[in-house]
C-alpha cells in the first residue's frame, strides 16, 4: 500500500493550538496559536472557544511559555531575541492586550519563579543583572512593576517558595556533583537536607503544603527509583506516598488551593497515574474512559471546577477537553492539528531492549502504514531507518505523538527512538551508569539499539542515517566518527564537537551547575578529565568521517557555540571531506521561527532521500522568508543550489 505525501508543514508547522490551559477562575480558556504564522497567546470565554482573540503580537520567533497571573486578567510570558535565551518576563492584559515588560533589562536571562493565589498582584522572578552568574530573588507587582529585592547572593542555584511567595529553601551545588537544601534562619541559612552526588539527577523538592511546614520530594535517597515523599521542615519525619519498582515519580497533581498531591505519573513505557486522595479518583476513572490516549490534566480552575484534560495518543493529534466536575462531564473541545485529522499516521512501538551488558533500554519505533502487516511492529521486509538519538543527555524519549516520526515515517523510513544510559526515569543506576561515558558506553546502548533493529529485521543495515538536535547532534557526530561505517548519513542540530570547548564557553548563570558536567562528562580542569573530553570529542576524530553530514546551527546559540559547528566544518573542509552546513543568523539553540523549521526539514528531507533512497517532497518554496545561509557544501543536497539561486531564501 502507497500512502499519501503528506506536506510536511502539515506535521511539523506551527500546531492550530498548544499549552491550552483554564483561567484560574474559571471564566477563560487560554493557549498558544499562530497569529500572522507566529505563535502567540490567545484568550477565550470558558464557554465559547470560537470566540478566541490574540492578546499578545509578537512577530518574530513566536511565544513559546506562558501563564496565568492569579489576578485572572493577565497573562504572563517569557521571551527572548533570536534564541539568545536572554529572556524578558511580560504581562499582558486580557481585556486590552496591552503588555508589559517586567524585567526591562539587555542581556539579562530573566526566570519567572513563583506565581500564588495568596498573592494575585505578585510574582517571584530571577534577575541576574547584578551578576551574570547569579539570580537575585525578586517580588515584582504586576500593576506598577516595581521590583522588591528578597535575597542577594552568590551561592544558591534554586530558590522554593511557599504560597506566600516566600523563599522557605534553597538549592546550593556541592563541590562533589551534590546538592545541599537549606533553610532561612534569620539572616542566616542553615543545612536542611544534603542530596549526594548519585542522587542528584533523581531527587528534587516539589514544593510545600498548604501551611509551609512540609514538603513534596521526589527522593531517589536509599532506593534506586525516586518516589513521591514528604518531609516534614520541622522534625524530618519522612513519609513515602508513592513508588513504582521501575521508573521515577513524575509529574503530580496538586489540589489549586490545599496544595496536597493528589495523584502523581510513573512511566516506564507508558504514562500511568497512581491516584492518592480518594477525592479524585471518580474524576480520574471517569477521564480514563473518555478518550483514548495517556490523560494529561494541563490545568485546574482555583474552586477546582473546571479542569481542562488533554489525550495524547501516537496516531493523532492531541485531544483537548474540558471537564466540569461538578456535572461530571466532559465537553470535547478541538485537537492541536485538525489537519492530521484522518491521514495516515504511524503507531509507535515499544519494547524493551538489552543492551550488551544487560542493562535494560526503553525504546521506541514507527514504521510507515501499510508496512507492517501483521501489526507487529516488525515490517514485512526491512526498511531503511532513521535514529533519532534524544537531547540532554538527562532527559527521555517518550511514546505519543512525535512530529520527526510522523514526518519520517510518511517518508518511508523506520524511525527508532532508544532511551540510553544517562536518560532519566529509569531510576539512578541507570541515568548514574551513563556518568563519564558520552563517548564510550552511552554510544555503544545507542549501537546495540540499532543493532536490535536490524537483527529484528525493522532495518536494512546498509541504510541506517542517525540525526538529533544538542545531545543528540553530539551523538550524530560521534556516531560518524566513532563508528564510521554503520550509519550512512548523519544529521546534526546544534550539536557540540568539541567537549572542552563546549564546557569553556557554557552561559556564566551555567557556572554554578558547573559541578553537574565536571562529574558526569569531564572535569575539564585536571589533565585527566582534559584526556577524557578530548578522548570523547568527536573533533578528535574528524579523519574517519567516511558518510555524508548534514550541520546545522543557529548563530546565537548560548549553550553550544556556533563555534562547535565552524570548527568541525573547518576541520573537514581541511582534509577534504564533504560536508553541508546550514546557519541560521536569527536562531538559537534550535530552531524557533516556523519558516526556519520548515526550510530545515525541507533540505533534510532532501539529504536523506540521497543517502537512504527514501521519499521526498521537492524543497520547492519551502526556503521562501527563512534566514537559512548555507555557507559550505549546497551541491551535497539534490535541489538545495536551485533553491538557493532562485531566490526563495535570503
Amino acid at each position: 500500500m502507497t500512502i499519501p505525501l503528506i506536506p510536511r508543514r502539515v506535521i511539523i508547522g506551527n500546531p492550530d493550538r498548544a499549552q491550552v490551559t483554564i483561567s484560574p477562575d474559571g471564566a477563560h480558556q487560554a493557549w498558544l496559536a499562530p497569529r500572522q504564522g507566529v505563535l502567540n497567546v490567545w484568550v477565550a470565554p470558558r464557554e465559547n472557544p470560537a470566540a478566541a482573540r490574540p492578546v499578545t503580537a509578537d512577530a518574530g520567533r513566536g511565544i513559546r511559555f506562558y501563564t496565568w497571573a492569579y489576578t485572572g486578567s493577565d497573562i504572563l510570558y517569557i521571551q527572548d531575541k533570536d534564541g539568545d535565551e536572554n529572556w524578558r518576563v511580560y504581562s499582558a492584559d486580557v481585556s486590552t492586550g496591552e503588555v508589559g515588560d517586567l524585567t526591562p533589562f539587555e542581556g539579562v536571562a530573566a526566570q519567572i519563579l513563583g506565581v500564588s493565589h495568596r498573592c494575585p498582584e505578585e510574582i517571584l522572578v530571577g534577575l541576574n543583572n547584578r551578576d551574570p552568574q547569579w539570580h537575585d530573588i525578586y517580588r515584582v507587582n504586576l500593576t506598577t512593576g516595581e521590583r522588591t529585592l528578597l535575597l542577594q547572593h552568590e551561592r544558591f542555584v534554586e530558590v522554593i517558595a511557599d504560597d506566600d511567595l516566600a523563599i522557605r529553601a534553597a538549592v546550593q551545588m556541592t563541590p562533589e556533583g551534590g546538592i545541599d537544601l537549606y533553610r532561612p534562619d534569620g539572616e542566616q541559612w542553615t543545612l536542611w537536607e544534603r542530596i549526594p552526588p548519585e542522587d542528584m539527577l533523581t531527587t528534587a523538592p516539589l514544593g510545600f503544603d498548604k501551611g509551609g511546614d512540609g514538603m513534596y520530594v521526589r527522593d531517589s535517597r536509599g532506593r534506586d527509583t525516586a518516589a513521591l515523599m514528604a518531609i516534614d521542615m520541622t522534625t524530618g519525619a519522612r513519609t513515602l506516598l508513592a513508588e513504582d519498582s521501575r521508573a521515577d515519580a513524575g509529574p503530580a497533581l496538586r489540589h489549586p488551593t490545599e496544595r496536597q498531591v493528589q495523584a502523581v505519573a510513573f512511566e516506564y513505557e507508558r504514562k500511568e497515574w497512581q491516584v492518592l486522595d480518594p477525592a479524585i479518583a471518580a474524576d480520574l476513572d471517569y477521564l480514563r474512559g473518555v478518550a483514548d490516549g495517556d490523560l494529561e490534566v494541563t490545568s485546574r480552575s482555583l474552586d477546582d471546577r473546571f479542569w481542562l484534560v488533554a489525550y495524547v495518543v501516537d496516531d493523532g493529534p492531541v485531544r483537548y477537553y474540558l471537564y466540569d466536575r461538578q456535572a461530571r462531564a466532559a465537553e470535547f473541545l478541538f485537537t492541536n492539528r485538525s489537519e492530521l485529522e484522518g491521514l495516515p499516521l504511524a503507531k509507535m512501538y515499544p519494547a524493551v531492549v538489552p543492551a550488551r551488558d544487560g542493562l535494560k533500554l526503553v525504546v521506541y519505533v514507527s514504521l510507515p502504514p501499510g508496512t507492517d502487516s501483521d501489526g507487529d511492529g516488525i515490517p514485512d521486509t526491512p526498511l531503511p531507518m532513521v535514529f533519532l538519538p534524544h537531547g540532554g543527555p538527562w532527559g527521555r524519549d517518550s511514546w505519543g505523538f512525535n512530529g520527526w516520526h510522523q514526518w519520517l515515517a510518511n517518508r518511508g523510513y523506520a524511525v527508532l527512538s532508544v532511551n540510553f544510559r544517562s536518560s532519566t526515569g529509569f531510576g539512578k543506576a541507570f541515568t548514574n551508569a551513563g556518568d563519564r561515558e558520552w563517548g564510550g558506553k552511552v554510544l555503544e546502548d545507542q549501537q546495540d539499539g540499532v543493532a536490535w533493529a536490524v537483527a529484528q529485521g525493522i532495518a536494512d543495515p546498509a541504510r541506517v542515517a542517525v540525526m538529533g538536535g544538542s545531545f543528540g547532534g553530539y551523538s550524530t557526530l560521534a556516531g560518524l566518527t566513532f563508528y564510521p561505517e554503520v550509519f550512512a548519513c548523519g544529521v546534526d542540530i546544534v550539536g557540540p564537537s568539541n567537549l572542552m570547548t563546549l564546557l569553556e564557553t557554557i552561559p556564566p548563570y551555567w557556572k554554578p551547575m558547573l559541578e553537574l558536567f565536571t562529574t558526569r562528562v569531564g572535569d575539564l580542569r585536571t589533565e585527566e578529565g582534559q584526556a577524557l573530553l578530548k578522548a570523547h570529542s568527536p573533533l578528535t576524530y574528524v579523519d574517519r568521517i567516511v558518510r555524508p553530514l548534514l550541520i546545522a546551527q543557529g548563530a546565537n546559540d548560548p549553550r553550544v557555540k556556533q563555534a562547535e559547528s565552524d570548527q568541525i566544518v573547518s576541520a573537514m573542509q581541511a582534509k577534504g571531506i564533504p560536508v553541508t552546513y546550514a546557519l541560521y543568523p536569527d536562531e538559537g539553540h534550535g530552531f524557533a521561527r516556523p519558516e526556519n523549521n520548515l526550510s530545515f526539514a525541507a533540505l533534510t528531507e532532501a539529504f536523506l532521500a540521497r543517502c537512504l533512497g527514501g521519499r521526498a517532497e521537492p524543497i520547492g518554496d519551502d526556503l521562501a522568508g527563512s534566514s537559512v545561509t548555507v555557507p559550505v557544501g549546497a551541491a551535497e543536497v539534490p535541489g538545495l543550489v536551485e533553491a538557493l539561486n532562485g531566490g526563495q531564501a535570503k
